[in-house]
This record gives structure tokens, C-alpha cells and sequence, in this order.
């Protein structure tokens, strides 16, 4: 097929690659789980931490049997969490990218032993529509499906480790009930640290497996204090992902072209191009979206491309059935594919997200019920990390993240009153409620 007959088989909003560069992108990525690095799934071995570990005496379920249409809408929910997530945190910075399965899959640990409204505002934030039971054995599920995938692509250089681990207070009591589910469903352990004692040294050993588990990708998750002597339990979650291109690009095609920023600023982009049948679709004069294959073709990419002057209005319409539309519509087309090379790092503590997708009982000690973890009333999550890399070059693409819920702990506190400023007082009859004197006291020594 000629270039000029090419041409005519786009839509012309596709001729405008080169200008219309990639804004937003949206990874669907067959998440495929290996054995966490130098280290089973409780701890066991781990040159980080060679400390003491407790696990459930239950073994995963290596056979978890599903209902009808449990996979679809565990798939379903993260869909639309995914995109309530990207509204609240879309503005956060130019360049946004985050894991839902690692943010989903570490809170899904928490979710475990959240108990009442906790549990209810839990399940609304996260789009958990299935029952507790049933949502832990299909994570369960789900990963151990996945995992099939990477030994057929091992050869093509598919890489994916997916990681659980969880971190309690030594001499803390973790009831056996949530430890078995952790085992059973999450393949982990509870790894003992003494965060009363060593909060800081808890917060490096943490940092320090998320660092090995995502190749050196994710540095420093946990912030310096977010940490301290009151922390019981930490769950952690980790993907590292590295994939080459079904097709790669033609690294002497790649060249300096311009890209235009939303503010109407040009810069330079190195951009790669590559002519290939693509699944795509698109709507003339609205947006773009083409998938991206990668090798062992159970991958891909999907990026979306709206028109030049309607950026604002597809992001702000993004949810899950129009996600699901467009992906729903590609077909394959012969396509001239311009893309940018791109790299960067995201970091955000999302507690004020999920507080304003409705989970704010878990936030606030008092109302924080994860009575399923220790029996009490005394814990509630402090706070929620997540950091991401991604890089996408002419060979494929390498994508690492790591989410942190942080739980701590609150006694109830004994009542002080110290009147050591200006104060009001009065006499009253008790029987009658008659106040018989009132005056204020600004200075008592006269």
C-alpha cells in the first residue's frame, strides 16, 4: 500500500500525530505474579530481614475455586476505580502514572480486617461489589491465573514480580483469624519489627525490600516520619514490570519533533515512529486510541489521544464505561504511529484521595473500626503511599510501583484539665440550679 492510499485509510485526525502528541496513557497490563526476590512469600531467607516472622500454619489455596462472573467483576471494579483515582489525582502533576492492581491489592490486605462502616466506606472507595470472602479468594485467583503467564514469555524477555508483604509490631497481638487469611489468600506472613522502639529502622528495612523487590526503581516509598512508635502494621505491595515491544521501533527512525504542551508551549520530544496494522479506533475531531502490542501478545498498551483542543473535555469524561467503550471499538488499521520517548517518577500519599472518594473512617481514630486485625478498636490507618516509575523507549517498556498502608495504633486517652489561663467560674445551688456567684479569674495572684 502506497503512502498516499495509506493516507486516505486514516481519519485525518490521525495525520496530526506528529503534532497531537501523547497526553494521557492508560497501561493494560496482564498482571503476572513470580515469587517475591530472594524471599518467600512470609519472609523466609530475606537477606533484609532476617529478623523473627509469624505465619499462619494454613498454606495458600493453590486451588481457589471461583462463581460465574467473579473474575469480570473484580476486573470490573478496578476499572472503575482506576478512574476514580485518576480524577482525584490527574491535576497532582503533568505527568501522572500509578498501579490500581498494587493500590487495590494492598488496601484489599487492609480491607481484611476493617469491620462495619470502615468496611462499607472501604468497599464504595475501592468498587469491592463482591462479598469479603469471596473478593479475598478471587485475589487470590487472579494472581495465581497470572502467574501462568510470564513461564510462556520468560524467553521473549516478559518480566513481572508482584509482591505482598505485611509488617507488624513485635509482641503485638494480630488475631489468628486475619494471619490465615493473609496466608491463605495474599501468600504472606507477618514480618516482625519493633516499630515502638526503632520506628526509623522499621521505615529503612521497608524501603530497603520495596527498593529490591521493584529493581532499584522505588527509593524511599515511606517518607522520613511517617513511621513512629505508634505504628503496628504496615502492608506493602509491589510491581516491577519490564517488556519489549511485540515490534519494536526502528531506533534510527526516532528524531527531535516538536510537542505541544495544554499552555500552547512547544518543546522538543524524541519521537519514534513505526508503520504497522494496529488495533485502533477513534472519533474524528474528538480523540485517537491505539494498542500496542508486547512480545508474547498477552500485553499491551493502550493510549488515548484526544483532539488538540479537547483534552480537558475527554479527561473530564473519562470513566470506566467510556474506557471501556473505546477499547471495546479497536479494530485493526493500518496506522503510521508516532509516539514519544518518555521517563519519569510519580509519588503521592493518597489519604486525602480516598477521603474524598468517601472513605474517611478509616482515617480518623474513633470511628476506624479494624477490630479484624487485633480484636479492638484501637487502630486506623495513618496513611497510604504509592510511588511509580515507568520508562517507554524504542525496545518496550519497564514500569515499577510500590503502595504502603500505614496503620496505627491509639489508646484511649486519660482526660486533663490544667486551668493555667483566665477562667470563668461560678456558684450555683445544686438543688435548684440557682446561681448564687459568678466571676472570672485573669490573674490569681492577685
Amino acid at each position: 500500500m502506497g503512502d498516499e492510499q495509506l493516507k486516505k485509510s486514516i481519519p485525518l485526525n490521525s495525520r496530526k500525530w506528529n503534532r497531537d502528541i501523547i497526553i494521557v496513557i492508560f497501561l493494560t497490563l496482564s498482571l503476572c505474579v513470580f515469587s517475591c526476590k530472594n524471599t518467600g512469600g512470609s519472609g523466609e531467607g530475606d537477606p533484609i530481614n532476617d529478623g523473627e516472622s509469624i505465619r499462619s500454619s494454613l498454606s495458600r489455596e493453590t486451588n481457589p475455586q471461583l462463581q460465574a462472573g467473579e473474575m469480570a467483576e473484580l476486573a470490573a471494579g478496578n476499572t472503575r476505580f482506576a478512574c476514580d483515582l485518576y480524577e482525584q489525582v490527574r491535576n497532582s502533576a503533568d505527568n501522572v502514572f500509578f498501579s490500581p492492581h498494587s493500590i487495590t491489592t494492598a488496601l484489599a490486605m487492609a480491607y481484611a480486617g476493617a469491620r462495619g462502616n470502615t468496611a462499607a466506606q472501604m468497599a464504595a472507595a475501592l468498587h469491592f461489589t463482591l462479598s469479603p470472602e469471596r473478593l479475598h479468594n478471587a485475589f487470590n485467583a487472579l494472581d495465581l491465573e497470572l502467574a501462568k503467564r510470564p513461564q510462556a514469555a520468560a524467553e521473549d524477555g516478559f518480566e513481572l514480580n508482584i509482591c505482598n508483604a505485611a509488617w507488624g509490631q513485635k509482641d503485638y497481638s494480630f488475631l489468628q483469624d486475619y494471619l490465615d487469611l493473609l496466608a491463605v489468600n495474599y501468600d504472606s506472613g507477618l514480618r516482625l519489627l519493633d516499630f515502638t522502639a526503632h520506628p526509623e529502622q522499621g521505615r529503612i528495612t521497608i524501603n530497603d525490600w520495596v527498593y529490591l523487590q521493584t529493581e532499584e526503581r522505588i527509593e524511599n516509598l515511606l517518607p522520613t516520619g511517617s513511621i513512629n512508635e505508634l505504628t503496628r502494621l504496615v502492608l506493602t505491595n509491589t510491581i516491577y514490570f519490564k517488556a519489549g515491544w511485540r515490534h519494536p521501533f526502528d531506533e534510527e527512525a526516532t528524531a527531535d519533533a516538536p510537542f505541544f504542551t495544554l499552555d500552547g508551549q512547544q518543546v522538543t520530544a524524541s519521537m519514534m515512529q513505526r508503520r504497522e496494522t494496529f488495533a485502533y479506533t477513534g472519533v474524528e475531531g474528538y480523540y485517537q486510541a491505539v494498542e500496542l502490542l508486547y512480545k508474547g501478545e498477552e500485553v499491551s498498551m493502550v493510549v488515548l489521544l484526544p483532539a488538540a483542543d479537547r483534552f480537558v473535555e475527554f479527561e473530564t469524561a473519562l470513566d470506566a464505561g467510556f474506557l471501556n467503550n473505546i477499547i471495546g471499538n479497536l479494530s485493526t488499521e493500518n496506522l503510521i504511529l508516532r509516539l514519544p520517548k518518555f521517563s519519569f517518577e510519580w509519588k503521592q500519599a493518597l489519604s486525602d484521595v480516598f477521603k474524598a472518594l468517601g472513605m474517611t473512617d478509616a482515617f480518623e481514630w474513633g470511628p476506624a473500626d479494624f477490630s479484624g486485625i487485633d480484636g479492638g478498636l484501637n487502630l486506623y490507618i495513618s496513611n497510604i503511599f504509592h510511588q511509580s516509575f515507568v520508562a517507554v523507549d524504542e525496545k518496550g517498556t519497564e514500569a515499577a510501583a510500590a503502595t504502603a498502608v500505614v496503620i496505627n495504633y491509639v489508646s484511649a486517652p486519660d482526660t486533663f484539665m490544667t486551668v493555667n489561663r483566665p477562667f470563668i467560674f461560678l456558684i450555683r445551688d445544686w438543688v435548684t440550679g440557682v446561681i448564687l456567684f459568678m466571676g472570672r479569674v485573669l490573674n490569681p495572684a492577685g
